[in-house]
């Protein structure tokens, strides 16, 4: 049943498209008086029951329908999973655009990538400003992550404040941009708020979520104990372990060399707003191979194991410049993402048989996480005060807990949501009252394509089961006269050659009989056949296509 907006046209609703079933894909809607505000707009990983697909996207057919009352999109930090889908989702909003300075630079590099068409125009807000989207009235709040210019939005309409941190932490050296602005956060506490949106990753983490700081003496120490060539990998988008890199590989005494097309990408936007200096120089990473390795280091992409990034090209030895070589070392200086396990332990191993050495957080301190843990947690709700939680940026778990802890902390209500849940505002009633239609689309090429369509279906068979193509010929009198099969990913042409010429004895003798048929009939004859060959001999269920060839 369609729900009826009409009936809450003066009340507050929040509405989460992504990052409310899955850490990242974040892609919030708030709606009041008939009108709509997004809040990022980001990718995520897909996983092995999408072959073939790295990245998704959030489905946003609900909002497209209700595009006219879209008033903007506001992005609060420069990372994949807040503004990475923007390029591929975008010309179905055409609204606009709301960005920091550096979010707005990281931004744009990749809009430049879009190809032909019409691209948004990007409006500039100020770090810590405030900008007027009636009926919502947002300021900005500066808080400390892994990237420059992380804002919290606090949303001012007549009904209430909502507090949508993003994603934070509370970290009294974070090295690039300033500490979180405490005053602002405690402004807005004492009962002013209505609701906090908050940032749930961490919270089975106990304690504080650690300095960036600390990394950095710890990595410099690391790289400069490396005796031949190191390598270094993280998120391209964590611009401040970027920095840390790179002072650290400076402090050794190495040149830099970047693989990876999004470290390009972030690097550019860096400079070009004054968070990385003009004098930090990098080589082309053509020139890895000509310099001695212990005076070289690669900073890569690829730390979550994607196929097509740097590092699983250089582990693989497929990279078209860079080579390793027993004794050198590879440093993931990242977590690992739950859900990239398998793809990440591949690529160790790769190296590890390799003769390269494979360093990890779990081996030093070379990693802490730009999220909050449930120490910076408490000291949040403690500032801000809301009288309604909304756990989001979780997977259900994460939600579940985070609301546990907010009514612990005091939090009279406390909201599960959940993607295409239409959560209500409203003290003393806030509940999950309908829900929209939620998704995810899968990024696939240059195409965007269904995850629940027919060719991930396709392919998960194909995957899975193999292929079966039979070529069938037919005379003009309708005759069936040859039958050949070919079973790529099912059965081997060689070692199974004597069982595909079964096969296509039973198959032409099924479709010879009987009266002469139609084409169409024919191919169903033989498909039919042959699904019953193969599921009574092998029990398995491959991709059958089936030509009919007229002699």
């Amino acid at each position: 049943m369609t729900f009826n907006f009409s009936q809450y046209r003066d009340q507050l609703l929040f509405v989460p498209l992504g990052g409310s079933n899955e850490i990242g894909m974040n892609l919030n809607l708030y709606g009041y008086q008939g009108k709509w505000l997004m809040v990022d707009c980001g990718i995520g990983f897909a996983g092995d029951y999408l072959p073939g697909v790295e990245i998704i996207v959030p489905d946003i057919s609900f909002i497209i329908e209700h595009k006219k009352d879209l008033l903007g999109l506001v992005i609060t930090h420069a990372h994949e999973d807040h503004l990475g889908a923007v390029p591929y989702l975008w010309r179905e909003l055409e609204c606009p655009v709301y960005a920091t300075p550096f979010t707005a630079a990281f931004l744009s590099h990749k809009l430049s990538e879009m190809g032909p068409g019409k691209k948004p125009a990007i409006i500039p807000m100020e770090a810590g400003g405030k900008v007027d989207i009636a009926p919502f009235a947002l300021e900005l709040i500066e808080l400390t992550h892994s990237i420059p210019e992380m804002q919290a939005v606090a949303i001012n309409t007549k009904k209430g404040v909502i507090m949508h941190t993003g994603d934070w932490k509370f970290d009294a050296d974070p090295l690039i941009g300033p500490v979180s602005d405490y005053a602002a956060l405690k402004k807005y506490g004492a009962g002013n708020v209505l609701a906090m949106v908050c940032d749930s990753t961490n919270v089975f983490v106990e304690g504080e979520s650690g300095s960036e700081g600390e990394v950095r003496e710890h990595l410099s120490k690391l790289i400069g104990e490396c005796k031949q060539r190191a390598v270094v990998t993280t998120f391209a988008s964590n611009l401040a372990r970027v920095a840390t890199i790179i002072r650290a590989a400076q402090d050794a005494g190495r040149v830099i060399a970047l693989a990876g097309r999004s470290l390009h990408r972030v690097v550019a936007a860096a400079k070009e707003s004054g968070y990385l200096s003009n004098d930090a120089e990098f080589i082309n990473d053509r020139e890895v191979m000509s310099l001695p390795r212990q005076d070289v280091l690669v900073l890569c992409t690829g730390c979550q194991g994607e196929p097509r990034a740097a590092l699983t090209r250089i582990a693989g030895g497929e990279h078209q410049s860079i080579r390793l070589q027993p004794g050198d070392t590879v440093i993931f200086s990242s977590r690992k993402i739950p859900g990239n396990e398998s793809k990440i332990n591949r690529i160790n191993n790769r190296l590890i048989q390799g003769g390269i050495e494979v360093i990890t957080d779990k081996d030093y301190f070379i990693h802490v996480s730009g999220h909050p843990a449930r120490g910076e947690l408490k000291r949040m709700y403690e500032m801000v005060q809301p009288k309604i939680a909304v756990p989001t940026h979780g997977e259900p778990r994460h939600l579940h807990e985070h609301a546990k802890l907010a009514r612990l902390l005091g939090v009279k209500e406390a909201v599960e949501a959940y993607n295409g849940a239409i959560v209500l505002l409203e003290e003393g009633e806030a509940a999950v009252i309908g829900k929209v239609h939620s998704g995810y689309v899968a990024i696939d090429g240059t195409s965007l394509i269904p995850t629940d369509g027919d060719v991930i279906r396709t392919r998960r068979k194909l995957r899975d089961d193999g292929a079966v193509f039979a070529s069938v010929a037919v005379a003009k009198n309708g005759e069936v006269k040859q039958v050949r099969l070919a079973a790529p990913g099912l059965l081997d042409a060689r070692e199974d050659g004597e069982l595909l010429e079964e096969w296509e004895a039973e198959v032409a003798r099924i479709a010879g009989s009987g009266k002469r048929i139609g084409e169409e009939q024919v191919k169903e004859q033989v498909r039919l056949a042959l699904r019953k060959i193969i599921k009574q001999e092998l029990d398995k269920k491959p991709v059958i296509e089936v030509q009919v060839l007229k002699v």
